[in-house]
């Protein structure tokens, strides 16, 4: 028996856009409320929300297939990567990838020797505990491994990180990469939205996924005519935080 499918990669890889939704409330109820909401991804994030390997754990076990997980660790670590690969994840989307070589790290990170570095061990919940008996043999097909791309030094070093094998897409963060560029807190500014696209228009040229998050439906709309084919469209906390204040402010004063 094989490793599990990939659908989502599987999707990228052949053009699908795929429409996604951030998970920062770190609960595995709350995935569990947004797995059925009908988003194609659903991110775990382990870098800007309060996620260990157990709350990750957690939230993999609750979206389940009815949406495809994508899990977001804290940095690139190789051992990190090794523990959340065997808990189950097979979409990992690295932050603040800024040279080939970090990228070209994470590649071998995601494989097994003689390929790569990731550690053999069949026993655990990606390989169900053992019962998928080729898990090891057919596990790197099924991995999709996707880099953050979020500052000036990283969008220098696009082209190479473009032509190595094993990177399934390229994600451009635009907060960080304003900051970078000198507008913290202004992901709109002309400069910043210009540099979004030409790296999109880059990554969709070189046979890549190019992904983004943005909470500008107009914007969504761009990025996705551009070639863009995984666009995430909110964050389950400001979902959560505009609609309460919303509730609040439909009736009495």
């Amino acid at each position: 028996m094989p490793a599990p499918k990939n659908r989502f990669k599987e999707a990228l890889a052949a053009g699908r856009p795929q429409i996604g939704l951030w998970l920062g409330l770190a609960d595995p109820y709350v995935a569990g409320l947004c797995a059925g909401a009908g988003f194609d991804w659903l991110v775990v994030d382990g870098e800007h929300a309060p996620n260990d390997l157990r709350t990750t754990l957690a939230a993999l076990t609750a979206i389940g297939d009815r949406s495809n997980a994508v899990v977001r660790p804290p940095i690139g670590e190789i051992w990190l990567i090794k523990q959340l690969l065997d808990i189950g994840a097979q979409t990992l989307l690295i932050p603040m990838i800024e040279s080939v070589e970090e990228a070209q790290r994470m590649v071998s990170a995601v494989r097994y020797p003689p390929k790569g570095r990731r550690g053999v061990g069949a026993f655990g919940r990606a390989a169900d505990f053992g019962r998928i008996r080729d898990y090891v043999a057919t596990a790197d097909a099924e991995i999709c491994l996707l880099l953050q791309v979020e500052s000036r030094a990283g969008l220098a070093a696009l082209p190479g990180i473009l032509e190595l094998e094993g990177v399934d897409g390229v994600f451009i963060g635009p907060a960080d990469l304003a900051a970078d560029m000198g507008y913290p807190g202004v992901s709109g500014q002309p400069e910043v939205l210009s540099a979004i696209e030409a790296a999109i228009t880059e990554i969709v040229a070189a046979g890549k996924a190019a992904g983004i998050l943005t909470f500008d439906r107009a914007l969504a709309e761009r990025y996705l005519a551009l070639g863009a084919t995984f666009v995430a469209i909110g964050t389950d906390v400001g979902t959560l935080a505009s609609g309460v204040a919303a509730l609040r402010a439909s009736v009495g004063a």
